[in-house]
């Protein structure tokens, strides 16, 4: 590995908004070719914490070091700050990653935010709000990413997207909506994709213990009451007894993004315990 570039974003922050962050950044470091990871440089797209921090160290401990937030060890961080909702923004970041990091092998995008409430209590900003960050801000990176992977023929893209996205949740319509377009998006980006050698997945978790879900939680028993479900609103439990840590969700997307997916390509991998019971 030549080089890893970290692109870390979060969506504007509001009264009624969970998510990771406040701020975008994003952050690169050099390092030693990976085994398991093939490309010449890694981009991540993600808040701050959570499945973003878990995928940088995860990353890092293959052998690519792109931890913005954990330089010791890791090499040189260089970051830099863009609104994934503005196209031209991430235009101008991705320039800058590569011009100063070097070209990007692989491209994950974990940005998400969160604004719960029934589709008649969401409001157009609500809507607007999610949108411009969980499909549109995927859309303005994977295609920025994918425009200079192209012509160079290789590269693999991961979204982290939301088993939401094929099960309905009351009220999560906006996010579960903004997730199914990011990974359809995806999808049909990895079929245009395919005949240039590039992989594309999506990554599709359950509930995670990051900020995002703690923050839904309303007292100490939050967590157990995710895990054995909610019939009063058709919500299965989650077979496997728990929740998963961000570096469950981690894993995946790296094996996504390694040599031992090379055959695997606009695929949907979810990692809930089961708690969609794969619907």
């Amino acid at each position: 590995m030549a080089g890893a570039s970290t692109v870390d974003s979060a969506g504007a922050t509001g009264a009624r908004t969970v998510d990771g962050a406040d701020a975008t950044r994003v952050g690169g470091a050099a390092g030693a070719r990976a085994r398991t990871v093939d490309g010449t440089g890694a981009a991540r797209v993600g808040a701050a914490d959570g499945v973003a921090a878990a995928q940088a160290r995860t990353v890092g401990d293959a052998g690519v070091p792109v931890d913005a937030q954990r330089p010791a060890g890791a090499g040189r961080v260089v970051p830099f700050v863009a609104d994934v909702g503005d196209p031209g923004a991430v235009a101008r970041v991705v320039a800058d990653v590569e011009r100063e990091l070097g070209p990007i092998g692989i491209g994950v995008s974990v940005a998400g935010v969160l604004r719960p409430g029934s589709v008649v209590e969401t409001s157009d900003e609500d809507w607007a709000a999610t949108f411009a960050v969980n499909a549109t801000g995927v859309f303005a990176v994977l295609r920025e990413i994918s425009r200079r992977m192209q012509p160079r023929g290789s590269g693999v893209l991961v979204t982290v997207g939301s088993n939401a996205a094929g099960v309905p949740r009351a009220g999560m319509a906006a996010y579960a909506a903004s997730k199914a377009a990011a990974t359809m998006l995806t999808r049909c980006l990895g079929l245009e994709l395919a005949g240039a050698g590039i992989r594309c997945n999506i990554v599709s978790p359950g509930s995670t213990d990051t900020e995002m879900q703690r923050l839904l939680w309303t007292d100490d028993s939050g967590e157990a009451r995710v895990v054995a479900g909610n019939p009063e609103q058709f919500r299965v439990g989650i077979p496997l007894g728990r929740i998963a840590d961000p570096a469950d969700i981690a894993d995946a997307v790296l094996f996504l993004a390694s040599d031992r997916a090379r055959h695997i390509t606009m695929q949907n991998l979810y990692v809930d315990g089961g708690a969609t019971l794969r619907a």
